[in-house]
């Protein structure tokens, strides 16, 4: 093995990088709130958009291969002005979503260990995360990749536990909700305000474009990506029986509903204790997992577009050690002033949770409703390039493919703004207003991000222009 080999990612720890980017436990509960028909969910999401789109990110990233990933692909397809904007989404949403992954962490971490904390002691905790999960990123991309292995192991370990865990339940105590056929087919009435978080659940396959310096061999993306899948699929099937096994829907608490399922698996006996004592700590590790693969992934891909000009120079800072230091420090600017600025509007922790969850969410599948026409386009105007991979089926299995893809983002989006979109008479502003607002502020930063991108590609331009006179 030579030295470039040496510390290269191959199919497994692309596998692992990628189960550790999509597998999240924070949202399992909010899955299993739509009760029992959200198998029929997951099974209808699987076969129609997430097959299609490991397919779409398997060719893109074997054909386009580069740090940018999703950037790359859309630039490569439209133009600079909708780079920068994918780039500005991909990248934001990480600092808008982590509050909302360490506000969880804190609940639960106040359920298993100070049931009194107060929510500014909470706060604190989201705080004290977001820097330490900084500084992880601003060390080294080894250290990095290490923690997101070990967050992959243990989400497959708690994951699989609630699985095991709620079938042994339901046998010594029967189950907690009917799972019959016509309760798992997938129904509209519950289920509306909680769809996007399958969707959410299920996006981020293509992080590990980001890393095709790293990898052996760039053809292995498509092994890993449907390896990565059917891992992920089952898991989150599995996970979320588990819950649904043990806790009746109307109890599923969306922070504390994990603490809750793993008190009622183990018992409150002192070896009960102790096992919810440890899987509570395996899932804490897990979030901070999560957060350290998205800020690697996406603060490296900012840093590319800053260094070309398309993102503030702030952004394009690197350490010596080559990690996008830039990047990685706005993200705890940003993350620190979400977290501060939304408990002071706060009324619950799950109220809180699930509107920052909600706002980020929709800034992150922003950039898909570009890569997927992207891709149609590139297979139209670009049909002739070697594809390592290339997508089964005629130029209209494609068009199906993308619109399919397209449309369950854009549904998903407008969910998560107005939940009862099916009955808009009812939308509940105390919740739409923040979110809505939220959205549209980070739209328009974007837009003046824009603004001076342009304005220093002009500059650029003029001075390449001066110079090529003289």
């Amino acid at each position: 093995m030579s030295n470039e080999q040496q510390g290269k990612m191959g199919v497994t720890s692309i596998a692992l990088f990628t189960l550790c980017a999509v597998l999240v436990v924070d949202t399992l509960t909010a899955s299993a709130s739509i009760g029992v028909s959200s198998i029929g969910w997951w099974v209808v999401m699987l076969v129609f958009f997430v097959i299609p789109y490991g397919l779409i990110t398997s060719e893109l990233s074997t054909t386009y291969p580069g740090d940018g990933g999703i950037y790359d692909w859309v630039k490569e397809a439209f133009n600079f002005k909708w780079a920068v904007r994918t780039t500005w989404f991909y990248w934001i949403n990480v600092g808008l979503w982590m509050p909302a992954v360490y506000i969880m962490f804190a609940g639960m971490f106040a359920e298993l260990f100070m049931p009194d904390l107060s929510l500014w002691g909470q706060i604190a905790i989201c705080v004290a995360l977001t820097w330490f999960t900084v500084w992880i990123c601003n060390v080294s991309a080894d250290i990095g990749v290490w923690v997101t292995n070990v967050g992959a192991i243990l989400k497959i370990i708690v994951i699989g536990t609630l699985g095991v865990g709620g079938f042994i339940y339901a046998m010594k105590n029967g189950v907690a909700n009917e799972f019959s056929l016509p309760a798992m087919v997938p129904s509209l009435d519950s289920a509306v305000a909680f769809l996007p978080a399958i969707v959410f659940n299920l996006m981020g396959f293509e992080l590990v474009a980001t890393m095709t310096k790293e990898m052996k061999d760039v053809r292995d993306m498509p092994k890993a990506v449907f390896l990565s899948i059917g891992v992920t699929a089952f898991l989150y099937i599995f996970g979320t029986v588990g819950i649904l096994m043990a806790l009746p829907v109307e109890s599923i608490g969306l922070v504390a509903g994990l603490i809750d399922t793993f008190k009622t698996l183990f018992g409150d006996g002192p070896f009960g204790t102790a096992m919810v004592y440890l899987f509570g700590v395996f899932a804490l590790l897990t979030l901070i997992g999560n957060m350290v693969s998205w800020t690697m992934g996406a603060s490296r891909a900012a840093a590319e577009a800053a260094q070309e000009g398309e993102l503030p120079a702030p952004v394009a800072k690197m350490s010596e050690r080559g990690s996008p230091v830039g990047a990685n420090n706005i993200t705890g600017i940003v993350s620190t002033v979400v977290i501060v600025s939304y408990a002071l509007f706060a009324q619950g922790n799950d109220d809180l949770f699930w509107s920052i969850f909600a706002f980020s969410s929709c800034i992150f599948l922003l950039p898909y409703l570009f890569m997927f026409p992207a891709y149609l386009k590139l297979r139209l105007v670009d049909g002739d390039r070697e594809r390592p991979f290339k997508v089964p089926g005629g130029i209209g299995a494609q068009w199906v493919m993308s619109l399919v893809c397209f449309f369950v983002i854009f549904q998903a989006v407008v969910l998560f703004i107005f939940p009862e979109a099916l009955d808009l008479t009812v939308a509940d502003w105390n919740y739409t207003g923040p979110v809505l607002i939220g959205v549209i502020v980070t739209i328009l930063i974007g837009e003046w991000i824009l603004m001076g991108a342009l304005k220093r590609k002009q500059a650029e331009q003029q001075h390449q222009h001066e110079h090529q006179e003289a």
